[in-house]
């Protein structure tokens, strides 16, 4: 969707490097002459657009809510609706909180969890009668941080003889 300044900047150059008439331009642009030919008679508000963009440069972490309720404060008699729009036509933003000065750990999670070992479970039953689980160690996406059993007793308990 293109808005009425893109279609009033698209006549304009038809009508400039074409040579064509205001009506064949608008035409081939899809719009309006009236849109086109329209000029608004808002005042441009420098004063406050002035303003509202110290005020976020300022306080870089404050959305148009918060820099709305500052220009109240300093007696400004606008609504919320307009900080909102100027906000918006002067393209600011809330930004981005800085990384603090912490060192970065080599590891991410997902490597650990793929890099660690794992340990594997085979279980052999002597003539004791008790389970016995001789371990080997391999790569997996399993946690290696998770405890795994080495002895096991068989189901009736433990047999001392």
């Amino acid at each position: 969707m293109v808005g009425p300044a893109a279609k009033r900047e698209a006549v304009a150059h038809l009508k400039a490097v074409m040579g064509l008439s205001e009506r064949r331009a608008c035409s081939f642009v899809g719009a309006d002459r009236k849109m086109i030919r329209y000029q608004s008679c808002r005042p441009p508000e420098i004063e406050l657009r002035g303003r509202l963009r110290d005020l976020a440069n300022e306080r870089r972490r404050f959305g148009y809510r918060r820099l709305f309720v500052l220009l109240r404060r300093e007696g400004e008699p606008s609504g919320i609706n307009r900080i909102y729009r100027l906000y918006r036509e002067e393209g600011l933003t809330v930004r981005k909180r800085r990384a603090r000065g912490r060192g970065r750990r080599s590891w991410s999670r997902r490597d650990r969890t793929r890099a660690g070992p794992m340990t594997s479970c085979t279980t052999s039953s002597p003539a004791g009668g008790a389970s016995v689980c001789s371990t080997s160690s391999m790569t997996s996406r399993a946690n290696p941080w998770r405890r795994s059993p080495t002895l096991r007793s068989p189901v009736g308990g433990w047999h001392v003889n």
